[in-house]
């Protein structure tokens, strides 16, 4: 069952704080389209509705006041539960490296190469969605972020974090294996106008507005009938008939095949987020060889990735030049 998380109480607070969704949409460095469809979600879980518009704005109703005091409250614990551990770290030093990150595949890779490489207790922060991730990094909760680009993120104001691309990585698609298009080598995004598709909810879907976008530049509205944030359960609507987009080292399974796309614009980066006042300050350099190591190692476990990494040079070519630098020396 769908519980409330700190990020939909951020969310409540900065719209009363703000006055209207579109301010703090630009606020949190999300699309105003993706602020209301959690506001949307947050009223359903609570089950009544928290703003009302009006010519002044979003004003909260009777619920929504008593909804966003508690939020406050809530907040307000949460940052003094942070800051009463902190203040528990006598040696810095000895402090986690904490390492953030959405599902993507090469992130165990990444863990992997992290503790080869480098001195430090590791600790892991998953989650599905890139602005809490990005939000951890700039509250100096953790060390360093690993995620695909979400529309809106130009907008946030970040001080003391660098952020560079790993590699402009395609999409791919996963969809039936019984479907007459399971047998083409690329598939044209036109091909699949027919078909309902699956996707994250808006909220965590870095690719929404672009992919929207590109299925109308070509004649059609992509008819995304299902909304699911986790990757097992989107391959079995594929495998069922559905189609999703799909990252491109991803591997097919029982009743699904992956394909590429052909001739689209649908790429996403994937970026590194790294806090320039933590234990990477000094380091950045060392730390990209080891996150384009991590990449590199999965790339090949797609044969039809590997032949697309082999024919689009430009995608990568930072990482390329990030595998040539030397790796950090190893703990003794």
């Amino acid at each position: 069952m769908a519980e409330l998380e700190i990020r939909h109480l951020r969310a409540i607070c900065s719209i009363a704080d703000e006055g209207s969704v579109s301010r703090a949409a630009i606020r949190l460095g999300v699309t105003q389209p993706a602020l209301t469809a959690q506001l949307r979600s947050i009223e359903r879980l609570i089950g009544g509705e928290l703003f009302q518009r009006s010519p002044n704005g979003s004003v909260p109703t009777e619920l929504g006041r008593s909804v966003i005091r508690s939020a406050r409250i809530v907040l307000e614990d949460m940052a003094a539960l942070l800051a009463t551990a902190r203040s528990h770290v006598r040696n810095p030093a000895e402090a986690p490296l904490v390492v953030a990150s959405t599902p993507l595949l090469f992130t165990s890779a990444l863990i992997s190469e992290l503790r080869a490489w480098f001195r430090a207790e590791l600790r892991t922060e998953i989650d599905s969605s890139a602005p809490v991730l990005l939000d951890l990094v700039a509250a100096k909760q953790a060390d360093l972020a690993v995620f695909e680009r979400f529309e809106g993120m130009e907008n946030r104001q970040l001080a003391d974090v660098e952020v560079r691309t790993i590699v402009d990585e395609p999409q791919f698609v996963a969809l039936s294996s019984d479907s007459p298009l399971a047998e083409q080598e690329e598939i044209d995004l036109i091909q699949l106008a027919h078909l309902d598709w699956v996707a994250p909810p808006p909220d965590q879907d870095p690719m929404r507005l672009r992919f929207r976008s590109t299925c109308e530049s070509m004649g059609f509205t992509p008819r995304i009938t299902h909304h699911v944030t986790e990757g097992r359960a989107a391959m079995a609507l594929a495998a069922a008939g559905a189609v999703c987009l799909a990252q491109p080292a991803s591997l097919g399974g029982p009743g699904f095949v992956i394909r590429p796309l052909r001739g689209t614009a649908l790429s996403v980066p994937v970026v590194l987020v790294i806090r320039l006042d933590g234990m990477f300050a000094a380091r950045r350099q060392e730390l990209f060889s080891c996150v384009a190591h991590a990449y590199r190692s999965i790339v090949d476990r797609n044969p039809t990735y590997a032949k697309w990494w082999a024919q689009h040079p430009e995608a990568h070519s930072d990482l390329d030049n990030a595998l040539a630098l030397p790796r950090p020396s190893r703990p003794s």
